[in-house]
């Protein structure tokens, strides 16, 4: 018992994505519930819990330089790498200094205990399985998240695709579903705590399902699971929002965009990550659609929803990217008007295809080419926003801005737009109908 008091005071850092964020949220409850006390990331912890990412080299590098940093805030606590970059470099990180324990991914739930038997005995200290063998979902309910207007709701871990720039299946393995049950039961328990939208999350969302049985003893038809999931959880009195983290292009096809399009609950706000708009490229990424396929389905969204909010994913600077390629993509983008395009410089990543392909592109170039999309994404958004000015839109409220004018608040519309509009009477979590306005649109300039 002396030694548990003496390490009652637990940090948590989070690097990577909603999916980590979301894992984040859960062990910090599994903590608490335990009799800990969450404090900040700061000196004074008794154990500091870094939950690690590896889609790049430089995540690598931030992973371990969090993980020092906490050793260097206090040279007596327990730090504690779990997650991704933990899961790939496993046995490692024994002879890092800073790390006392490693956890990785499909063993974070037992966070609690492992951190008791490490201060009982102090022998084992990796606790990392083989992620490629796992075959169930980890269950680590994050409900009451300290997001106070808009949860996430994970329903899914592991990836099949194997793109060629890409570690994330070798560190969350293969694709395993929550179960329609215990999704469902999260779900009620947000809406019973008040939260109006959640986000269905998962490092590929649109596999949902596909490791269920299906009907003749096979797996599960591509979209279906997902679709019927949505359709229950629209039914829980409460839920006003369902927002989708992602889907994949290859499966979109009219009679589901028909189904999706038919739950009012559901945002028309979908994220379809391109990464290229050139077919050799997505070619020697391992993508398995080309961009006539990807348009078409972009299409279908809109003819189904009217007005949605497409935005994706585009790597420049992929070895071997020549000009012609880029100006493909340029094309593509211009022709395909995301409202939102994330541009993200290709980073090599060792253990990985494309980091022994021929024509790695030099940083000089990314960083042109990837200014020149920044700006097209630029235009194509302030388009878009144009676009819904002197429209009625629903906006979910979430932060007071007196600085933005007395009795306003920043909240995002169905399409996730975000607004600052006039609500002197609302409260935070409100969910209120607005013409939309030019003055209402947040710009780059006026965001926090």
């Amino acid at each position: 018992m002396e030694q548990e008091n003496k390490r009652r005071r637990i940090a948590f850092h989070n690097l990577g994505c909603k999916v980590n964020s979301y894992e984040t949220e859960a062990m910090l409850r599994q903590m608490a519930a335990e009799g800990y006390e969450t404090v900040p990331f700061a000196p004074g912890a008794d154990i500091y819990v870094i939950n690690t990412c590896t889609v790049t080299n430089i995540a690598d590098r931030k992973s371990r330089q969090m993980l020092h940093k906490a050793r260097s805030m206090n040279p007596h606590a327990l730090v504690v790498a779990v997650g991704c970059y933990a899961q790939v470099a496993g046995e490692g990180l024994k002879d890092d200094p800073a790390v006392d324990l490693v956890v990785g991914n499909d063993e974070k739930s037992r966070l609690p205990e492992l951190i008791r038997a490490f201060e009982g005995d102090r022998e084992d200290r990796v606790f990392v399985k083989d992620i490629a063998a796992s075959r169930s979902f980890e269950e680590m309910p994050a409900s009451g998240s300290t997001e106070r207007t808009r949860a996430y709701l994970k329903i899914e871990d592991g990836c099949n695709q194997f793109c060629s720039y890409c570690l994330i299946p070798y560190a969350r393995g293969r694709v395993r579903s929550r179960s329609v049950e215990n999704t469902l039961a999260e779900a009620r328990l947000l809406a019973q705590e008040g939260y109006k939208e959640i986000v269905l999350t998962g490092i590929h969302v649109a596999s949902y399902g596909l490791d269920f049985p299906g009907d003749a003893g096979g797996h599960a038809s591509y979209g279906a699971p997902l679709a019927d999931l949505i359709e229950q959880l629209a039914q829980i009195d409460g839920l006003r929002r369902i927002r989708l983290g992602s889907l994949e292009p290859r499966l979109i096809t009219a009679p589901l965009a028909a189904r999706l399009a038919a739950v009012d609950k559901l945002c028309p706000h979908f994220h379809l990550s391109l990464q290229s708009g050139s077919d050799t490229v997505l070619k020697r990424m391992n993508r398995h659609y080309d961009t006539a396929a990807f348009y078409e389905e972009m299409q279908i969204l809109r003819e189904a929803f009217g007005r949605p909010a497409l935005t994706t994913d585009v790597i420049t600077g992929f070895p071997g990217e020549t000009e012609e390629e880029f100006e493909e993509t340029v094309r593509f983008l211009e022709k395909a008007c995301f409202y939102e395009t994330h541009v993200f410089r290709y980073s090599c990543r060792k253990g990985t295809a494309a980091d022994a392909m021929p024509g790695q592109i030099p940083e000089r170039v990314k960083a042109q080419r990837s200014a020149r999309l920044l700006a097209l994404s630029r235009r194509n958004q302030e388009r878009f926003e144009r676009g819904l000015i002197g429209l009625q839109r629903e906006v979910l409220l979430e932060e007071p801005a007196p600085e933005l004018g007395p009795g306003r608040w920043t909240g995002h519309t169905p399409e996730y737009v975000k607004l600052a509009v006039y609500a002197p009477d609302a409260a935070q979590g409100d969910l209120i109908t607005v013409t939309v306005g030019e003055d209402d649109l947040v710009r780059p300039d006026t965001e926090e």
